[in-house]
């Protein structure tokens, strides 16, 4: 059983190697790319790369987020749950949501694979993506702490509870709201950092 554990525990980690690398890459590279390509360019890679791309992102996401379902089953017959690992979880799980519910439907709007409003679709897909990276530095900054740190938090306190409504505002900020300071990848990068911190700092001190 033990081997079965570690065996999942690595399969999660690649996993999600794979969906967050791809994460970074659409943010980070291809979204650059997308507004300085020529529109032959920008046609082929529309119609070729990011398809591909698509693939292999939702996919990993849908695997770490199954192998994380094993993980926490497991933690939970085992070891007490702690905040860290509980917030982390639950912006994994947002994650996995964005994913499949916002961005690949939108995505293939506008990327011309389903009819719709283009540009719309973008835009949404887009603040959703946004979202994940916001998301992603807090989420494993937490996933590596439940098991590392020194001080975890045992069982649920006001400082979960903070930390909780943040993260719900945040994840409707990504269904309903704006870019706003994630427009652009360095505004983003500085947002997931400073999340991190806010959000570790509520835990460890309150």
């Amino acid at each position: 059983m033990e081997e079965i554990n570690f065996i999942a525990r690595w399969a999660h980690l690649l996993f999600g190697i794979t969906w967050i690398g791809m994460l970074y890459y659409f943010n980070f590279v291809q979204g650059g790319y997308f507004k300085s390509a020529t529109p032959e360019g920008l046609a082929d890679a529309k119609a070729k790369l990011a398809p591909s791309a698509l693939w292999w992102f939702r996919w990993g996401a849908m695997f770490t987020f199954l192998t994380g379902l094993y993980l926490i089953s497991y933690l939970g017959s085992t070891f007490k749950y702690n905040d860290y690992i509980m917030i982390g979880a639950l912006m994994g799980t947002f994650m996995f949501l964005n994913v499949w519910l916002v961005i690949w439907p939108a995505q293939q709007i506008a990327l011309g694979m389903k009819e719709g409003d283009g540009p719309a679709a973008g835009a949404k897909a887009l603040l959703a993506s946004r979202t994940n990276v916001l998301f992603s530095g807090p989420m494993s900054y937490f996933m590596l702490a439940s098991a590392h740190k020194k001080h975890l938090a045992d069982g649920i306190d006001t400082g979960f509870f903070i930390a909780l409504a943040i993260v719900v505002i945040l994840q409707l900020n990504a269904l309903f709201g704006k870019q706003g300071p994630m427009a652009s990848v360095v505004g983003v990068i500085h947002c997931s950092l400073g999340l991190t911190a806010v959000l570790a700092a509520i835990l460890y001190f309150v």
